[in-house]
């Protein structure tokens, strides 16, 4: 089992907690009571820093409910934290835009992370076809 070490900046939220066998999404939750008007932008401090494994990496998005709750979003749709952002100051932040005035509460979850190994090293090749069927492009949908 990996071993993080967790730094708070605060004792008004809950500790992080990593529940087996429900998801293995952590939330992390607003460190601070934040009111935002309709366009408006925030980083949100989240109250943690960590310190993730060599190798490691974390990938911080919004929880399913947060829009509906809080009329946020994630700005950089979704946050890559990687293992050399580890000092004592390296507090985690949301960055977040306001769809709608709201208020956010200490210890709101509002978003969720999960670490992650590293991308390992890819080495690209040009080639002048692939060789496999085409799907039509477009992605998954296909033909147009």
């Amino acid at each position: 089992m990996k071993r993080v070490r967790v730094k708070y900046f605060t004792d008004q939220i809950e500790k992080l907690e990593y529940i087996d066998g429900k998801s293995d999404w952590i939330d992390l939750r607003a460190a601070e009571n934040v009111i935002l008007k309709q366009g408006e932008f925030k980083l949100i401090p989240l109250g943690v820093a960590m310190e993730l494994p060599k190798g490691y990496e974390a990938h911080v998005v919004p929880r399913s409910s947060t829009f509906k709750n809080f009329g946020i979003i994630q700005t950089n749709h979704q946050g890559v934290i990687d293992c050399s952002y580890c000092g004592d100051n390296d507090q985690w932040f949301m960055p977040a835009y306001a769809i709608r005035d709201t208020e956010i509460h200490v210890n709101d979850r509002i978003c969720q992370f999960r670490i992650m190994e590293n991308q390992p090293k890819l080495q690209f090749d040009e080639v002048d076809t692939l060789g496999n069927d085409d799907r039509g492009g477009h992605g998954s949908t296909g033909r147009q």
